[in-house]
Protein backbone atom coordinates (compact mmCIF):
# COMPACT_ATOMS: atom_id res chain seq x y z
CA UNK A 1 0.00 0.00 0.00
CA UNK A 2 1.43 3.39 -1.10
CA UNK A 3 1.87 5.67 1.89
CA UNK A 4 -0.50 8.60 2.62
CA UNK A 5 -0.01 12.19 1.16
CA UNK A 6 0.31 14.29 4.30
CA UNK A 7 -0.96 17.89 4.10
CA UNK A 8 -2.38 20.40 6.57
CA UNK A 9 -5.17 22.49 6.60
CA UNK A 10 -6.63 25.28 8.56
CA UNK A 11 -10.84 24.87 8.57
CA UNK A 12 -13.47 27.24 9.92
CA UNK A 13 -16.25 26.48 11.94
CA UNK A 14 -18.84 29.55 11.00
CA UNK A 15 -21.46 30.19 12.77
CA UNK A 16 -24.57 32.79 12.33
CA UNK A 17 -26.71 34.24 15.34
CA UNK A 18 -29.01 31.55 15.30
CA UNK A 19 -25.97 29.40 15.92
CA UNK A 20 -25.89 27.58 12.57
CA UNK A 21 -22.68 26.24 10.87
CA UNK A 22 -22.12 27.01 7.93
CA UNK A 23 -21.03 23.58 5.96
CA UNK A 24 -20.31 22.55 2.34
CA UNK A 25 -21.95 19.28 0.15
CA UNK A 26 -19.55 17.88 -2.09
CA UNK A 27 -18.59 14.06 -3.02
CA UNK A 28 -15.18 12.34 -4.02
CA UNK A 29 -14.84 12.32 -7.75
CA UNK A 30 -13.54 9.20 -7.34
CA UNK A 31 -16.88 8.42 -5.31
CA UNK A 32 -19.30 10.42 -6.82
CA UNK A 33 -22.00 8.63 -4.82
CA UNK A 34 -20.30 9.03 -1.47
CA UNK A 35 -21.71 12.58 -0.66
CA UNK A 36 -20.61 14.17 2.64
CA UNK A 37 -20.46 17.85 4.33
CA UNK A 38 -17.76 19.70 5.50
CA UNK A 39 -16.69 22.56 6.84
CA UNK A 40 -14.62 26.04 4.68
CA UNK A 41 -11.27 25.19 4.63
CA UNK A 42 -8.49 23.53 2.97
CA UNK A 43 -4.97 23.37 2.64
CA UNK A 44 -2.06 25.32 3.53
CA UNK A 45 0.09 27.00 0.98
CA UNK A 46 3.89 27.52 1.33
CA UNK A 47 4.81 29.32 4.32
CA UNK A 48 1.15 29.75 5.77
CA UNK A 49 0.21 29.35 9.04
CA UNK A 50 -2.98 27.23 10.02
CA UNK A 51 -4.87 30.53 10.80
CA UNK A 52 -3.66 31.93 7.14
CA UNK A 53 -4.96 29.20 5.67
CA UNK A 54 -8.09 28.77 6.91
CA UNK A 55 -8.80 32.38 6.52
CA UNK A 56 -7.39 32.72 2.73
CA UNK A 57 -9.92 29.88 2.25
CA UNK A 58 -12.78 31.07 4.11
CA UNK A 59 -12.54 33.88 1.60
CA UNK A 60 -12.28 32.15 -1.52
CA UNK A 61 -15.05 29.86 -0.49
CA UNK A 62 -17.68 32.09 0.88
CA UNK A 63 -16.59 35.68 0.06
CA UNK A 64 -16.11 36.63 3.48
CA UNK A 65 -12.97 38.70 3.99
CA UNK A 66 -11.42 38.08 7.56
CA UNK A 67 -7.99 38.41 8.56
CA UNK A 68 -5.61 35.64 10.37
CA UNK A 69 -5.78 37.52 13.87
CA UNK A 70 -9.48 37.82 13.33
CA UNK A 71 -9.90 33.97 13.89
CA UNK A 72 -8.18 33.86 17.11
CA UNK A 73 -6.45 30.70 18.26
CA UNK A 74 -7.29 26.87 17.15
CA UNK A 75 -10.52 25.80 19.21
CA UNK A 76 -10.08 22.27 18.01
CA UNK A 77 -7.41 20.37 16.31
CA UNK A 78 -7.14 16.45 14.86
CA UNK A 79 -5.34 14.54 11.88
CA UNK A 80 -7.77 12.48 9.58
CA UNK A 81 -6.93 10.36 6.92
CA UNK A 82 -9.63 9.88 4.11
CA UNK A 83 -9.54 9.26 0.24
CA UNK A 84 -9.65 12.20 -2.43
CA UNK A 85 -9.85 11.75 -6.07
CA UNK A 86 -8.03 7.96 -6.26
CA UNK A 87 -5.33 9.13 -3.34
CA UNK A 88 -5.00 8.67 0.22
CA UNK A 89 -4.50 11.66 2.40
CA UNK A 90 -3.55 11.84 5.99
CA UNK A 91 -4.30 15.91 7.39
CA UNK A 92 -3.56 17.29 10.15
CA UNK A 93 -5.96 20.10 10.66
CA UNK A 94 -6.77 22.90 12.85
CA UNK A 95 -10.22 24.57 13.30
CA UNK A 96 -11.01 28.04 14.28
CA UNK A 97 -14.25 29.32 15.70
CA UNK A 98 -15.87 32.60 13.77
CA UNK A 99 -19.25 34.16 14.64
CA UNK A 100 -21.03 36.32 11.87
CA UNK A 101 -24.50 37.79 12.48
CA UNK A 102 -25.15 36.71 9.00
CA UNK A 103 -23.45 35.77 5.60
CA UNK A 104 -24.76 35.47 2.18
CA UNK A 105 -22.25 32.58 0.86
CA UNK A 106 -20.53 33.66 -2.44
CA UNK A 107 -18.69 30.96 -3.99
CA UNK A 108 -17.31 32.55 -6.92
CA UNK A 109 -13.69 32.49 -5.69
CA UNK A 110 -13.82 28.28 -5.92
CA UNK A 111 -10.99 26.66 -7.48
CA UNK A 112 -11.35 23.74 -10.37
CA UNK A 113 -11.65 20.83 -7.86
CA UNK A 114 -13.94 22.63 -5.82
CA UNK A 115 -16.20 23.94 -8.89
CA UNK A 116 -15.79 19.93 -9.69
CA UNK A 117 -16.76 18.11 -6.39
CA UNK A 118 -18.93 20.89 -4.47
CA UNK A 119 -22.49 20.82 -5.04
CA UNK A 120 -24.00 23.05 -2.68
CA UNK A 121 -23.71 24.66 0.79
CA UNK A 122 -26.17 25.37 4.38
CA UNK A 123 -26.34 26.38 7.83
CA UNK A 124 -27.13 23.76 9.94
CA UNK A 125 -28.42 23.30 13.69
CA UNK A 126 -26.91 21.45 16.00
CA UNK A 127 -29.92 19.43 16.36
CA UNK A 128 -30.55 18.95 12.26
CA UNK A 129 -26.62 17.50 12.09
CA UNK A 130 -27.52 15.41 15.94
CA UNK A 131 -30.44 14.21 13.80
CA UNK A 132 -29.17 13.68 9.93
CA UNK A 133 -28.61 10.05 8.39
CA UNK A 134 -26.39 12.56 6.43
CA UNK A 135 -22.29 12.15 6.26
CA UNK A 136 -20.47 15.07 7.96
CA UNK A 137 -17.14 15.77 8.83
CA UNK A 138 -15.92 15.76 11.61
CA UNK A 139 -17.97 13.40 12.78
CA UNK A 140 -17.58 15.04 16.23
CA UNK A 141 -19.32 18.10 15.24
CA UNK A 142 -22.39 18.12 17.19
CA UNK A 143 -20.70 17.74 20.67
CA UNK A 144 -18.03 19.99 19.28
CA UNK A 145 -20.32 23.08 18.25
CA UNK A 146 -22.07 22.34 22.05
CA UNK A 147 -18.68 22.04 23.85
CA UNK A 148 -17.27 25.17 22.46
CA UNK A 149 -20.12 27.64 21.44
CA UNK A 150 -22.38 26.64 23.93
CA UNK A 151 -25.44 25.86 21.64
Amino acid sequence: MTAPITRRAGRVLLLDAAGRVLLFHGYDPARPTHGYWFTPGGGLDEGETMAEAAARELFEETGLRLGAERLGGAVWREVTEFPFAGQWYQQEQEFFLVRVDSWQVDTVGFNEIERGSVDGHRWWTVAELAGTDERYYPSELPELLTRLAGI
